[in-house]
């Protein structure tokens, strides 16, 4: 009977272990932050395959959206209301890019690193130099992001 329970344990820890360490993370979505105006805070996460991003409409008329090429081949892409706050599962190892579309020209963008896979990341940076040449302040900001991975 012992090792029945014993074995029931380790089955659930098996199958259920990723969700009972999940953990979830806050970005606000704001029009002032500590680094410049339209900005995501943090701008830059590493997080657990596993985790969820919560992207707080903190301040009104900003979105979180994926960045076409910019995200892991196999992983879903977002796009949230404008002034709603949008939850994302990371489940997919990778890096991982997304901006605020009504402020993208503003450099209002971010980067999350999932787990410990770059292997996309040569794909995002070259997505990144086309991306960035539509950017009318702040020219910088992405690659910033992307040298702390």
């Amino acid at each position: 009977m012992r090792n029945q329970l014993y074995s029931i344990f380790i089955l659930v820890l098996v199958f259920f272990g990723n969700n009972i360490q999940s953990e979830n993370h806050i970005v606000k979505m704001l029009n002032q932050g500590s680094s410049g105006i339209m900005v995501f805070e943090p701008a830059f996460l590493k997080i657990n395959v596993g985790d969820t991003v919560t992207f707080e409409s903190t301040d009104a008329a900003h979105n979180s959206a994926s960045i076409s090429g910019m995200i892991p081949s196999s992983a879903n892409s977002w796009n949230g209301q404008l002034s709603r706050d949008i939850t994302v599962a990371f489940d997919i190892s990778g890096i991982y890019g997304y901006q605020c579309t009504p402020h993208s020209m503003m450099a209002m963008v971010g980067v999350i690193q999932v787990g410990e896979d770059i292997s996309n990341l040569d794909r995002v940076k070259q997505v990144a130099q086309q991306f960035k040449s539509s950017f009318v302040m702040n020219q910088t900001r992405l690659d910033d992001l992307l040298s702390k991975i």
